[in-house]
């Protein structure tokens, strides 16, 4: 799997425990590959690890272990958890339908290299749709065990039970017996098709869940807000570092690069190649909260400068003045419906 991609930690909840029963060191494993115990086992819910770095444990651990069903023993022991707060907006969705859409678009959270997508039935049956489960690269055999695994269990929670799966394709030879798979997944399973996939009534996405769209509502805010999509522009990445960290402190280009794990010049670079500049990102995002609490509170405007990281009033007044033509007072005055706004 891709050589720079992370993937959350979690990803790999119980498989310590499940190598020490299988007579190995669990935390041994986990060292060898540079994973941190404590983040796999939640103690730092939002760690990444190197997509790599996960599927080498679990192809390492089966192969000296001997343990041929390794990823559906791992994927017994996990469920929604690992998903951490997109499994609460799943699982607050108005119908399973909504759920796997949800999955579909946030699980880059858990993942970039992962994706869940509605397909059309691979054995084209009348009644019957697919779910694919992949990745920017081939699946390793136990890796592509433990996701459609997972999944299948997550699919058959948010159902209360069985929900009409016909069968299963995954993309490798068979690992373990025929017999071990059809057990775990209540279904036959189809070895070297082109993709993972569980096929599905395709009437499942419109079975309904008892989900509280208000936790969703605050579930999905909160993944908007507090993670990027890796295929967002730099400039909006930028912007939304900057927006969090105004008012905090100095905005500067060092701290925001770290949170983008990129060097400052490397940086620039990027910015430069969107036609725009860090500085540029600062003021707009200065600007656009400075119009938003003038316009919309009474908040004294020596706290309205304080907050969007000017020194004093008189620094808000300047900027004002430059970027709307009027001092905050007019502004404040005139409204949201302030005439070239």
């Amino acid at each position: 799997m891709g050589t720079g991609s992370l993937t959350r930690a979690r990803a790999l909840r119980g498989l310590p425990g499940l190598v020490d029963e299988l007579g190995g060191d669990g935390a041994a494993m986990l060292d060898r590959f540079h994973i941190p115990a404590e983040a796999v086992d939640g103690a730092d819910p939002d760690a990444l690890v190197p997509t790599r770095a996960v599927a080498l444990v679990l192809e390492t651990a089966a192969a000296e272990l001997d343990c041929s069903d390794l990823g559906l023993r791992l994927a017994e022991r996990q469920g929604p958890e690992i998903l951490g707060p997109l499994a609460v907006a799943v699982q607050n969705s108005p119908t399973l339908g909504a759920a796997l859409d949800c999955a579909s678009k946030y699980l880059y959270v858990h993942s970039p290299a992962l994706r869940i997508a509605a397909v059309p039935d691979p054995e084209h049956v009348a009644g019957v749709t697919g779910v694919e489960y992949g990745s920017t690269e081939r699946l390793p055999p136990h890796v592509a065990d433990l996701g459609v695994g997972v999944l299948h269990r997550i699919i058959g929670l948010l159902s209360g039970g069985g929900y009409g799966l016909r069968s299963v394709h995954l993309p490798h030879p068979a690992l373990a017996s025929e017999r071990r798979y059809r057990e775990f997944f209540g279904a036959e399973v189809r070895f070297d098709r082109p993709t993972a996939v569980l096929r599905v009534p395709a009437d499942l996405p419109r079975r309904p869940l008892d989900g509280d769209q208000a936790v969703r509502d605050i579930a999905i805010e909160y993944l908007e807000t507090h993670f990027d999509r890796p295929d967002r522009r730099v400039t909006d990445r930028v912007r939304t570092a900057v927006d969090r960290s105004l008012g905090t402190g100095p905005v500067r280009i060092g701290a925001v690069a770290r949170l983008l794990r990129v060097h400052p010049r490397t940086l620039q670079r990027h910015l430069a190649a969107e036609d725009t500049t860090f500085e540029q990102i600062v003021d707009d995002a200065r600007r656009d909260t400075a119009e938003r609490l003038v316009t919309r509170s009474d908040l004294p405007f020596t706290q309205i400068a304080a907050m969007v990281g000017l020194a004093e009033q008189s620094a808000l007044t300047r900027a004002s003045r430059r970027w709307f033509g009027v001092p905050p007072r007019t502004l404040h005055k005139a409204g949201p419906a302030l005439p070239g706004r």
